[in-house]
This record gives structure tokens, sequence and C-alpha cells, in this order.
């Protein structure tokens, strides 16, 4: 199988806490955070073009194919690298939008890897990552790969080793602009800082949470459910929420619960990226 025959990944993530540790002047939040891949995502496939279009074949309900994150990701590698191929995106969705699993930056990371790969473009690592926080906030760690503490805006990394473990993930039939949660008057952006070195699984909250259950009930109706079977967060600005645990079945048992209505899948947690060793 070359790589044009091959589907490449992309995984949802979970911000396993995620505090506002302040404010810059340009107004981006300052973050600190812990990254988790699932494994659970979204499928890409890519068929090269002779005539030097970028085309989405599938675009996404309400998301125009030019401002949809993958075509973006190809026309910004282009730029970068000088690339004049074309290429077909076929994206196969499972990660709902506004859902803060990470789902089109997770998109655009793929993109990005795999078509430096396909077209040989030969960007490293490090340049695929400044070229993935040019699309979003989030793109970067899908491409640095690793479980991992991060801090600034998202782009600062110091990996993590976190306990095996199995996620409950329950998916509210909202979508939660992430502009809108960090725009609120109330949002708290002065939680201490803490030192990387010093975190611990369990540690930590999401500012962005009361926020969110504020706006959207639904989000607060998941949680308070969640809370039933244990620890439970909301990851990124939402609106999907999650609880741990120790093995699957107490994750399937407890997914089989699930009031009617109430959606929700189970997914182990990745500590590396199914693409992280992509060279």
């Amino acid at each position: 199988m070359n790589g044009w025959d091959r589907v490449w990944p992309a995984p949802a993530k979970i911000n396993l806490f995620l505090h506002v540790i302040g404010r810059r002047t340009d107004g981006y939040h300052l973050l600190q955070t812990v990254f988790r891949f699932l494994d659970h995502g979204d499928e890409l496939r890519f068929a090269p073009r002779d005539d030097g279009r970028i085309v989405l074949a599938t675009p996404l309900p309400g998301v125009p194919p030019a401002a949809d994150l993958t075509v973006r990701a190809a026309d910004l590698l282009r730029l970068r690298t000088g690339v004049t191929a074309g290429v077909t995106i076929h994206l196969s969705k499972r990660l709902p939008l506004g859902g803060g699993l990470g789902g089109g930056s997770s998109d655009a990371a793929t993109t990005l890897m795999a078509l430096n790969r396909l077209w040989g473009a030969g960007l490293s690592r490090a340049e695929l990552q400044e070229l993935g926080l040019r699309l979003g906030a989030d793109v970067p760690v899908f491409i640095h790969g690793h479980s991992c503490f991060a801090e600034g805006v998202g782009e600062h990394f110091s990996d993590v080793a976190l306990p095996p473990a199995w996620y409950l993930v329950t998916v509210p039939s909202v979508a939660v602009p992430t502009a809108e949660i960090f725009k609120a008057d109330d949002l708290r952006r002065d939680s201490p800082a803490i030192s990387p070195s010093k975190w611990r699984p369990g540690d930590g909250h999401n500012d962005l949470e009361p926020i969110a259950c504020r706006l959207y009930p639904e989000v607060l109706g998941h949680l308070q459910w969640l809370r039933t079977c244990g620890v439970a967060r909301m990851s990124g600005s939402g609106a999907c929420c999650f609880a741990e645990f120790a093995t699957e079945a107490e994750a399937r048992e407890a997914c089989e619960r699930l009031p009617e209505g109430m959606a929700g899948f189970v997914a182990s947690g990745l500590d590396v990226h199914p693409l992280a060793r992509l060279t």
C-alpha cells in the first residue's frame, strides 16, 4: 500500500484540566492544560489531482469548503513549500463540530502531516507545528504527537506520563462556539499557574466549564449525570464531557446506562498519536 491508498487517522483529544492564567495584550488567553488523545476520531483519505486544485469531496454542512481547516491546511502547506500539486480530500467525520474534542484541529494536523509526506514537501515536525499554529491553537499538539502539559496559547509542550484509562465521552446536541466562551465577562482569567513537573493526574479543573454550563444547560445536564459515575469534566470549551474509568468494562457499563436522549461513546486514552512516528 502506498501513501495515497491509506486511511489517515485524526484522533480526538480531551483536556484533563484547563486553566486560564492570564491574557495577553493582543487578547489571546494564556492557558495551562493537559492534552490526551483518544482512540476515536475522524479519518481522511487523499487522492492526487493533475489540475493543481485542492478539492474537499466531503464538505461539512454550513462550512464553505474554502473555510474548512483541511483545505486551509493544504493551501498553507503549498504556500510554505512551493508545491503546486493538487489533491482531493475525503473526510470521514465522526467528531462533532463545536464539541471541544479538537476535531477540526486534528483534521488539519493530519492533513499537514499526510500531505507533507505525500507531496515530499520535506518540512520537519517543528516546522509543521509552526504552520499548524497559524490555523488554530489546538493544531500543533496533534503534530507534536504525545500526551503533554501545554502552556502559552497552547503551543509550548512538556510531555507527561499518564496511567492507562478508558473514557465515557458524552456528546450534547449543541455546538459551543469557542469564541463565545472566551469573551464572557465572568470567565475566570487568573487561575494560579502550576509547574508541569508538579501536576498529577486528577489535579485541576476547567475554567471554561461554568460559562458553557450557564449558556448551554444541556452541557450542565451531561456533567451532572456523569458525576454520578465519578469525576467528570468538560473538554476544551465544550460541549463534550467525559468521565474516566480504570477499565473498558466499567466505561461500557456506564455507557449502557446513559439516559434516553443522551449520546456518547467509549474510547481508550492514547499516549502517542497514530502518526507520531511519521517522518
